[in-house]
């Protein structure tokens, strides 16, 4: 898809209600510093659309961005941030929980692993309880670049078991500094919301 508009159209706190929207949305989830403010940004083509931070913990809301008039990309708080109290975990927790049940028109979640390093207890924990929900993430393997490629056939396999990834899950290695991984991410989200190019209708 090429983004011609992109626009932050809702933001839900813990008391919103999640918007009744009509467009088809796709979820991306991942723990505080994984890079999915930089990803969200990378898929954009923007730099700063969603607040890139050094500090964990930044999306505290869920933000509904709409492109094209065509979708909804929904960005969920990062979860696993040591900082934050266990109540204020839990309420954001909820607030995920609410989102995932509430929404009709959420196609698919991506959640985003740290290809660096074995996936936490949190990550574990989103994974199972996305699952549990009745979706099938597609993971989204961050930090690409901080491995020599050498490395990266390891690193997606202790991803892989350190999860206990259903068969056939997809998981995307992804840079926030080459953009390597951004195209595949688009067609597979072209193609879950059915979305055909103007090109490719005639």
């Amino acid at each position: 898809m090429v983004i011609k508009n992109v626009e932050l159209e809702t933001v839900c706190g813990i008391t919103s209600t999640i918007p009744d929207n009509k467009l088809p949305e796709i979820a991306f989830a991942g723990k505080s510093n994984v890079g999915k403010s930089s990803l969200i940004n990378g898929l954009m083509n923007r730099k700063s659309l969603a607040r890139t931070s050094s500090q964990p913990g930044k999306t505290q809301t869920i933000n509904f961005y709409n492109i094209n008039q065509l979708m909804y990309l929904v960005d969920l708080p990062g979860y696993g941030y040591a900082k934050v109290s266990e109540s204020e975990k839990k309420k954001w927790g909820k607030m995920i929980e609410n989102y995932l049940h509430v929404s009709k028109q959420l196609k698919a979640v991506f959640l985003l692993i740290d290809i660096r390093h074995e996936p936490s207890a949190n990550d574990k924990m989103m994974y199972e309880w996305i699952v549990y929900q009745g979706y099938d993430p597609i993971i989204i393997a961050t930090k690409l670049d901080k491995l020599k490629r050498s490395q990266v056939p390891k690193a997606l396999k202790t991803v892989k078991e350190g999860l206990k990834l259903k068969p056939n899950t997809t998981v995307i290695p992804f840079s926030a500094v080459t953009k390597q991984g951004r195209d595949e991410i688009w067609a597979l989200m072209d193609e879950l919301i059915g979305y055909v190019p103007e090109e490719k209708k005639k």
